[in-house]
């Protein structure tokens, strides 16, 4: 073991003098709930999402649910969502009275298994939910081919189901911000996007998140922004910022909705990374690159973040470990944290969480989620890590590796 320790933290915020006094004015301003910087973060996302529209809101969460609210899936629906996941990409889906339908991934993959999906969609699929899990687009093109394929199952309920007459397909994309594949943004992939701003994403702004979508011939798009709106702040006609003229306070109420808007202290926050996105994005790059060259030859799996047809947004940098079991998984990440280095597990698959076993759910039905989670760690990756720090975790993994 190295006689010199460092203390390397999972993922800390990258915070700059810049997004302090973004903060510092918006506090000056008088002005810091949803106001005037909401609404240009989110115009500036929807530039590098090359979308028309993007709502911001307060968690990635409660976009994800009040999409499913906006296309009117609710009691007797059923949604698709993949077992390997964190509990906010099926959680919405119980909040809105729809069935959570889940599907295993495929072998030695993160992604569903496409084959699965397809049998588990009925006349009561409403939508499939795919996870863009460690900031990797899914494969929306396999999953519209389905959806497509599967038209004739699809019982619109409303409107705007009509208009898109199929089972809709969202993005949880709460890691890939910034991502791409052939030439799209995440963003403009999928039906309707949500991303994440959490502490621990690679853009935050303390906790946050957004929706976004495509835009469709005869949905007309200042319509579904309204709808997010009166979702998230109890069914008002007029926020704050739209009451805030002279004699303007009149508003109504047109249902007992729900409150979960963004406020410009966390908008503030969030122009100010969206101005260094770009770099760093970048450096978390660099460092999968040096994790890439240093373990090329080390009995693991790692995932693909770059080619010519994809860039994904550096999250996350899982590792897979041939031939060990759960117990030793366990053993090596305490071995890296007696060495200083924290690391984490993504994701303990649904089934095996005490919630959705009380759903229902066995992990005896989900096998190839079990077998991606059993030997799965996940190594520092963010913008904050020093090249030290990098070469510190690359010695010692490989030196606990040689351990097992």
């Amino acid at each position: 073991m190295n006689k010199t320790l460092m203390n390397i933290p999972f993922s800390p915020p990258d915070i700059s003098d810049e997004e302090i006094k973004e903060v510092v004015d918006t506090l000056k301003s008088g002005w810091i709930t949803t106001g005037p910087k909401t609404k240009l973060f989110e115009k500036e996302l929807a530039k590098l999402c090359q979308t028309e529209k993007v709502v911001c809101l307060n968690s990635a969460t409660a976009a994800l649910e009040l999409t499913l609210r906006v296309l009117g899936i609710g009691e007797g629906d059923e949604v698709i969502v993949p077992s390997y996941t964190y509990t906010a990409s099926a959680s919405p889906i119980y909040h809105v009275g729809a069935k959570i339908v889940l599907v295993d991934v495929a072998s030695d993959s993160y992604e569903m298994d496409y084959t699965k999906l397809e049998e588990k969609i009925t006349e009561n699929t409403k939508a499939i939910i795919a996870v863009d899990i460690a900031g990797i687009i899914a494969n929306y093109d396999k999953i519209y081919e389905i959806v497509e394929k599967n038209k004739s199952k699809f019982k619109p309920k409303n409107d705007i189901q009509k208009l898109y007459n199929r089972v809709l397909v969202l993005a949880d994309s709460a890691h890939g911000l910034g991502a791409s594949k052939n030439n799209k943004m995440a963003g403009n992939i999928a039906d309707f996007t949500t991303f994440s701003f959490h502490a621990v994403k690679n853009l935050t702004t303390g906790e946050g998140g957004a929706v976004t979508w495509k835009s469709i011939p005869g949905l007309d798009n200042d319509y579904l922004y309204k709808q997010f709106q009166l979702l998230s702040l109890h069914g008002q006609t007029k926020d704050a910022l739209h009451k805030e003229g002279l004699g303007n306070w009149e508003y109504d109420i047109v249902a007992p909705l729900y409150k979960c808007n963004m406020t410009d202290i966390m908008a503030s926050i969030g122009l100010a990374q969206l101005k260094r996105y770009s770099q760093l994005i970048a450096k978390r790059h660099k460092i999968i690159k040096k994790y890439n060259e240093a373990f090329k030859d080390l009995p693991i799996k790692v995932l693909n973040h770059l080619d010519n047809n994809h860039q994904s947004s550096g999250h996350l940098y899982l590792v897979r470990i041939n031939n060990i079991n759960e117990t030793t998984r366990n053993e090596i990440i305490m071995e890296m944290a007696k060495r200083g280095i924290t690391t984490n597990v993504h994701y303990k698959p649904l089934p095996l969480l005490t919630a959705y076993k009380d759903l229902g759910f066995n992990i005896k039905d989900y096998p190839n989620s079990y077998k991606q989670y059993e030997n799965e760690i996940t190594l520092p990756l963010y913008s904050k890590l020093t090249m030290e720090e990098v070469d510190y975790i690359i010695k010692n993994f490989i030196e606990v590796l040689k351990e097992f």
